[in-house]
């Protein structure tokens, strides 16, 4: 195992530069978790750890752990907490980062869909991932949202971004134009006229959009929506959370399962 003592290393800037911009993961291909439990659910996930950064101390709470890990590494360097602490995302760092290579993504979509049109907050996006897996929502498309392997994103999902089946998609008018022959497609709205979510039948496979925290879904989408849908609320506020909101439409196209 090398040691790195220098947090000008090369390698610790290209990983803290992974960290912090989606463009040069984009480039390079490469995303970074951290944190015990994300490091180790990469151990039950299609991805390859390019190579992996870990502290003395966690090596040894972690020995199983970190060796099954390490034997499926490309690299393992030990750092020091001091370069840690420059790495981390987080206020508490616990001392070990897994660069790993990002993964084609699948095609399969399976009966029961979300399609994220344009959501950006990071936290939002983990969570409906997150809730997803948790529910059993076969797949997300993913139209203009955050990027998934931003921190944020991937703490929030909880290491669902590692499982779940998630596809970029570059005209989500054009998807989901497809996909209507064979899925019936709902556009969620904040709208006391449209059709209530506890009413549609979701018994056929069925596509959910959730749209931008601000806007909603476009206007392209409703309009070649088969209906839209809307969770009735009894109270004052005029909408929910995107993230909640999601939650709630997951839980109903489920429910008959």
């Amino acid at each position: 195992m090398e040691k790195i003592t220098s947090r000008n290393n090369h390698i610790i800037k290209d990983t803290k530069k992974l960290m912090n911009s989606s463009a040069f993961r984009q480039q390079s291909r490469l995303f970074v978790l951290e944190g015990a439990r994300l490091c180790f659910d990469v151990l039950n996930s299609v991805y390859t750890v390019e190579y992996l950064l870990v502290t003395e101390k966690l090596c040894h709470r972690y020995e199983k752990e970190v060796g099954d890990l390490a034997a499926v590494s490309g690299s393992v360097y030990l750092i020091s907490d001091e370069i840690a602490e420059k790495l981390s995302d987080t206020s508490s760092p616990q001392g070990i980062f897994a660069v790993c290579r990002m993964e084609e993504a699948a095609a399969e979509t399976g009966r029961r869909v979300i399609a994220l049109d344009n959501v950006q907050d990071p936290s939002n996006v983990g969570a409906m991932i997150r809730t997803a897996e948790a529910l059993g929502i076969d797949s997300l498309l993913l139209y203009r949202c955050c990027d998934i392997y931003n921190p944020k994103v991937l703490r929030a999902s909880m290491g669902s971004v590692l499982r779940m089946c998630l596809i970029p998609t570059e005209n989500l008018e054009a998807t989901l134009t497809e996909m209507k022959n064979d899925y019936a497609v709902y556009a969620t709205v904040p709208d006391s006229r449209a059709q209530k979510i506890v009413d549609i039948d979701f018994s056929r496979p069925s596509v959910c959009v959730i749209g931008n925290e601000a806007n909603g879904v476009e206007e392209n989408i409703k309009a070649l929506s088969h209906a839209l849908i809307t969770i009735p609320m009894g109270g004052r506020a005029e909408s929910l959370n995107a993230s909640v909101a999601a939650s709630i439409t997951m839980w109903e196209m489920m429910r008959n399962d």
